[in-house]
């Protein structure tokens, strides 16, 4: 079994409060849990408005599909106009390690 995760450090746009950042992040999150079949969350940043900490996991049977699956969502949250992605930061691990 291979675990992965990938962490994005996120620019929002013109965003001038936390709840424009929500409207922005939210959606996010949800479209890379309904798309990829992936754990999703904000994971930190929550207190700045305009940057954000967004992370996805995924368990697979095989590491090349681990492999596509989080080069997958990293296209994605890169090609997404209303953020600039700033870093992505990935790990994977298997279950004998």
């Amino acid at each position: 079994m291979w675990i992965g995760w990938i962490e994005f450090d996120v620019l929002l746009g013109d965003v001038h409060s936390l709840k424009e950042k929500r409207s922005l992040v939210r959606p996010l999150v949800a479209e890379l849990k309904r798309r990829f079949e992936v754990s999703a969350a904000e994971t930190g940043m929550q207190d700045q408005h305009r940057r954000a900490l967004v992370g996805a996991a995924v368990v697979a049977a095989d590491h090349a599909h681990l492999q596509q699956v989080l080069d997958a969502v990293e296209r994605f949250v890169a090609a997404r106009p209303e953020f600039e992605l700033l870093s992505a930061r990935q790990r994977e691990l298997h279950s004998e390690d």
